[in-house]
């Protein structure tokens, strides 16, 4: 009896919960720039990233066992209302929403130029 050679498996990435949100890598790039800079300031300490199914989150915090500073959210179901990404602050209030992320996190970008100019 012959038995038929075993077929090859194409290797693939594992398949993504096609219903979760999650960062691209360029989103991610300019998220670690800012978040790279905050450190340096010594303003942010750690992060965290949750992807689930209606929204991305970035947090950043101060200490690793506190509640989050700051949440950077991607919300696709926004898209054609007030933005995809929004910055939340710690009291849970929106600071910023748009469609460009860069935009959004310019107010960060105020707060490290603040923070480099007062060390100084």
């Amino acid at each position: 009896m012959m038995v038929p050679p075993a077929t090859p498996v194409p290797l693939r990435a594992p398949a993504r919960d096609p219903q979760q949100v999650s960062f691209d890598r360029r989103e991610l790039g300019t998220i670690l720039s800012l978040y790279g800079r905050m450190v340096a300031a010594g303003e942010w300490r750690d992060y965290g990233i949750s992807c689930l199914r209606e929204v991305a989150i970035f947090s950043v915090f101060r200490r690793t066992a506190e509640h989050p500073l700051y949440r950077i959210e991607k919300r696709p179901a926004l898209r054609n209302r007030q933005g995809i990404y929004a910055l939340v602050g710690p009291g849970g209030q929106v600071l910023k929403r748009g469609h460009d992320l860069a935009q959004v996190l310019r107010v960060l970008e105020r707060k490290l130029i603040r923070a480099v100019d007062s060390s100084g």
